[in-house]
C-alpha cells in the first residue's frame, strides 16, 4: 500500500478479511511513521502521518458500516432488533401509542356507544 490515500468506494468491493489486512497494514504504517518522527526523520515523512490516520478511520468506518448492514440483514422481519438499529425518531414518536392501541375502546365505552349513539341532527334552512 505504501501510503497512499484509500478511497471508501473501493473499500467498499473488498471482503471483510481484506479490510483487515488492509487495516493492520495501515497500522504498522503509522507505527513505522511514528518512529521515525521521534527519530528526526524527514519532514515528508512526519506529513503522510495524517493520511494514514485517515486511512485507518476510512478503513474502520467501512468495516463497521459492512457490520451493521449485516446486522441489519439479520435482524429483519424479526420482533425485536437491538436498540442502536433501530429507526431513532423523537423520544415522543417512539412512544406514541400504536394506531391498534389508540383505537381500542374499554367495555364501558363500547356500551356508552351502543345504548347512547351520536344524534344527527338535520338544520332547518
Amino acid at each position: 500500500m505504501a501510503g497512499g490515500e484509500v478511497r471508501a468506494h473501493e473499500l467498499k468491493s473488498k471482503s471483510k478479511a481484506d479490510l483487515s489486512s488492509q487495516l493492520t497494514e495501515l497500522k504498522q504504517e503509522l507505527l513505522q511513521l511514528r518512529v521515525a518522527k521521534v527519530t528526526g526523520g524527514n519532514t515528508a515523512k512526519l506529513t503522510k502521518i495524517a493520511g494514514v490516520r485517515r486511512s485507518i478511520a476510512r478503513v474502520n468506518t467501512v468495516i463497521n458500516a459492512k457490520q451493521r448492514e449485516s446486522l441489519r440483514e439479520f435482524y429483519k422481519g424479526k420482533k425485536y432488533a437491538p436498540l442502536d438499529l433501530r429507526a431513532k425518531k423523537t423520544r415522543a414518536i417512539r412512544r406514541k401509542l400504536t394506531k391498534f392501541e389508540a383505537s381500542q375502546v374499554t367495555e364501558r365505552q363500547k356500551k356508552r356507544q351502543t345504548h347512547f349513539p351520536k344524534r344527527a341532527y338535520a338544520i332547518k334552512a
